[in-house]
């Protein structure tokens, strides 16, 4: 079936993964409101669409900020909207806290114009891309089921949180058909250098010690690591599989919980990154999250077995999720500064 897709932060790491997946895995049209005035960047949709010439035809980059109401002019030449994929969102914790405000305010104004837009053009189903962060940290062996308690810890995740409340209050006063997925630490090829995995590559490459925020007695943070290939994997699967639920049958809107196949703590992640870039000894910096980064959770953990008892696999393990990123990024070091 061909349809067409509004996918927002396409230029963007996650974004552009759901853009090459879509390209590969179907027929679809896909339309990309872009600035490049956040982290997307040209070169990640230029990658996309250089693998396969006919690609371009099938794609729309339309430079708009999805922070303003979608006027009359940019709708038409979004087209008919079967599906709204909605990625985009400032995403980084330390930028949050330097500049709560004005993190903030542009992620709930994104998240309102998305959804007024799906009013106007009443897509068959949004997928709200969330992560596990509103949940605040897990204590002990506990993964957050879906719908636990929400207890954002810092203004990113509060901005989230908003975003998903904001996405429930649409879905249950307009019937806007909304999926909400809950995601872990994603990885892989052209993340932002900003991030946890590129930056540890990129220090160890440079011989310098790796920054690992541990506990005040030394116990270091713990994540379960996702390629985004298989969060977009996962997202095309449910927009082809699950009806979302309605209001009218149910108290909550479809949510799910997308999360690595098991659970790394950071100084074994360090070390795991080093060995495939055949390198024994990483330095390391251990340092007091307490003291150095306010807000910020030790452990996060998600239970995601709702969406594999539904039938979904993810098809790239951790081991050679890792190899494809250390193995892409030592080919161009220039994405590690």
């Amino acid at each position: 079936m061909t349809a067409r897709v509004l996918l927002t932060g396409a230029a963007g790491f996650v974004g552009s993964h759901i853009l090459r997946h879509l390209m590969a895995n179907t027929e679809w049209y896909v339309s990309c409101p872009v600035t490049f005035r956040h982290k997307g960047i040209p070169q990640r949709i230029a990658s996309v669409l250089e693998t396969d010439g006919s690609w371009w035809d099938r794609v729309d980059i339309v430079r708009f900020d999805l922070c303003s109401p979608v006027d009359a002019v940019t709708a038409a030449r979004f087209g008919q909207i079967d599906y709204i994929f909605n990625v985009a969102s400032e995403s980084h914790v330390d930028r949050s806290i330097r500049t709560p405000g004005a993190f903030i305010d542009n992620n709930i104004r994104l998240m309102t114009s998305v959804l007024d837009f799906a009013l106007r053009a009443q897509p068959k189903l949004v997928l709200h891309m969330s992560t596990d962060e509103v949940y605040g940290p897990a204590s002990g062996n506990y993964k957050h089921r879906e719908w636990d308690a929400i207890a954002p810890s810092n203004p990113y995740s509060a901005s989230k949180a908003a975003q998903e409340a904001i996405c429930f209050s649409y879905w249950r006063t307009y019937g806007i058909p909304v999926i909400i997925t809950n995601t872990m630490n994603l990885l892989g090829e052209q993340q932002d250098s900003e991030k946890f995995v590129p930056k540890t590559i990129g220090a160890i490459l440079r011989g310098q010690a790796v920054t690992v925020h541990v506990s005040p007695s030394g116990q270091p943070g713990s994540r379960c690591y996702l390629h985004a290939q298989n969060l977009a994997d996962a997202w095309l699967w449910l927009a082809r599989n699950h009806r979302p639920q309605k209001y009218d049958d149910h108290d909550l809107l479809s949510r799910f919980h997308i999360a690595g196949e098991r659970e790394v703590d950071n100084i074994e992640m360090v070390r795991t990154l080093a060995r495939l870039m055949g390198v024994e000894d990483p330095l390391l910096n251990l340092v007091d999250f307490h003291s150095s980064r306010p807000g910020h959770d030790l452990r996060y953990a998600l239970d995601a077995s709702k969406i594999a008892d539904a039938g979904w696999t993810a098809p790239l393990s951790l081991d050679e999720s890792l190899k494809r990123t250390v193995d892409w990024a030592m080919l161009h070091p220039e994405w590690l500064y």
